[in-house]
């Protein structure tokens, strides 16, 4: 059932013109009735003046329509001026809406796909949470991300903006607990066991886990040309890390969420970091890194198996990854990124993951 809008607004006064007609009673008479002056009723019926509350009541008690009925004519002949009037502005905004990701996010079912121009813009507007696309710039630097980063991000910054987007609509679906400091760190604990699952395994465990310390943790695919593997931020009180799978495989996966889990311990809550690869704070940042780096692979006992290990020979790799609990598809990457193995070998031992719509496509 569709909700038919007309394009044409219908003023009460045309309505109060034929109940004068029908009544037989002429503007003057029914001036002196409702007690005000003839130069009101003529306005209201030329359309030039709007039907008050307090004459709504009036009418009420001369004609035999009930004042919240004059009261709705007017608000529906007001409603439908204001939409048509948004409808001509949003019709100026064509660039704008351009530039959005329209069909990757359709394909993600975050919007629905209109034929029409400003329906499709309205559609975006909603999933933006925005009235026009005039304060799109506002929440972009005020809110997902701070003005100077987001200079990073201007190319790709209406993708990202959606990006992140999606990540709050999701994170606001998940019920997390008040945010425990000490019960993360304990999660984070448990989770390098998770490396060594398949997503299937680990993704539902893991985002329940972070749930119960006040962490919501998302999955959000990534949209064209936006380079984002990751995002940490604080929304009304509870932490959020948001994974867009950008490198596909687990080594990269991992590190992003201990990388972005590192910012919620080390770095409070008022912070947006948004992960492209090319930090704007480097001190913070590398923090973040060291914290997953050894989060990952205790630091002594990665010196220990350097000392032991060949440098070329996988079974020690595999072996050392059981020794310490995590997917050996990790430590492939971190030797790679050490430059203790060629980018070119190894990786057999890593796992490489798909969104589910694109591995059935």
């Amino acid at each position: 059932m569709t909700n038919y809008q007309p394009d044409f607004a219908i003023h009460p006064g045309e309505h109060l013109e034929e109940a004068l007609e029908t009544s037989k009673m002429t503007q003057s008479e029914l001036a002196t009735r409702l007690g005000i002056h003839k130069k009101t009723i003529n306005e209201i019926i030329k359309g030039k003046a709007s039907i008050t509350s307090e004459v709504a009541l009036r009418l009420g008690k001369v004609f035999h329509y009930p004042a919240h009925l004059w009261n709705n004519l007017q608000r529906n002949h007001d409603e439908t001026i204001a939409r048509l009037a948004e409808q001509q502005r949003l019709k100026r905004h064509q660039d704008w809406l351009h530039k959005i990701p329209i069909k990757e996010m359709v394909k993600h079912r975050w919007i629905q796909a209109h034929d029409n121009h400003v329906a499709q813009l309205d559609e975006v507007l909603r999933f933006f949470g925005i009235a026009s696309p005039g304060q799109w710039r506002a929440v972009w630097e005020t809110h997902q991300v701070a003005y100077r980063q987001s200079q990073r991000f201007e190319p790709s910054a209406l993708a990202v903006s959606a990006w992140l987007r999606q990540g709050e609509i999701q994170a606001h679906g998940i019920a997390c607990a008040p945010f425990d400091r000490k019960a993360f760190q304990s999660v984070l604990d448990q989770a390098r066991a998770l490396t060594r699952d398949l997503p299937e395994v680990f993704q539902g465990s893991l985002v329940s886990a972070c749930a119960r310390v006040g962490v919501a943790l998302v999955f959000v695919p990534e949209l064209p040309k936006t380079g984002v593997s990751g995002c940490t931020r604080w929304l009304g009180g509870k932490a959020v890390i948001q994974l867009s799978l950008r490198y596909k495989s687990n080594d990269q996966l991992w590190f992003t969420f201990f990388h972005e889990a590192g910012h919620i311990l080390k770095h409070g809550r008022k912070a947006v970091f948004l992960e492209d690869g090319k930090g704007l704070n480097d001190k913070k940042e590398e923090e973040a890194n060291a914290f997953a780096r050894d989060k990952l692979i205790p630091p002594a006992a990665y010196r220990r198996f350097l000392a032991q290990w060949d440098g070329q020979s996988l079974a020690p790799v595999e072996a050392f990854a059981e020794e310490i609990g995590i997917a050996p598809g990790i430590i492939v990457g971190r030797l790679q990124f050490d430059k203790q193995l060629p980018n070119s070998h190894g990786n057999r031992l890593k796992v490489f993951y798909a969104w589910e719509k694109q591995a059935e496509s």
